[in-house]
């Protein structure tokens, strides 16, 4: 692995940390300014989109806001060069006490230490 590669792969452990640890300002420490985000819905075929250090955070508050336990574990990790990816099970209780269990990934895009694009996905259950 290549220095910024070893960095990448720092900086996604950090922030499934942060993501458990439910702090906002810590894991939009590692966005830069001009990141997007895609969530998994939305009406369009990417999902949502959030673009703008601002709109990310806006849109990553609303995990927190819809499943406030929310956690993501069973984690593992790769980055190739630029590249990154998260895999995880996301469990939690929604705000109605509905029970999630999910298989997700997120899919990164990283410059000069910081997330330029955050792609996730889930798998549907039913």
């Amino acid at each position: 692995m290549t220095d910024e590669e070893k960095a990448n792969y720092e900086l996604l452990l950090e922030l499934i940390a942060a993501f458990n640890a439910h702090d906002l300002d810590r894991i939009m420490a590692h966005f830069a300014d001009d990141s997007s985000l895609d969530m998994p819905r939305g009406n369009r075929p990417w999902g949502t989109r959030h673009v703008g250090k601002d709109a990310v955070r806006k849109g990553l508050s609303m995990r927190f806001e819809t499943t406030p336990d929310v956690h993501y574990g069973d984690d593992r990790h790769w980055v190739s060069g630029r590249m990154g990816v998260s895999e995880w099970l996301l469990t939690g209780t929604t705000m109605d006490g509905r029970k999630v269990e999910v298989r997700g990934s997120d899919h990164y895009e990283f410059q000069g230490g910081k997330v330029i694009r955050k792609d996730s996905y889930w798998k549907i259950v039913e």
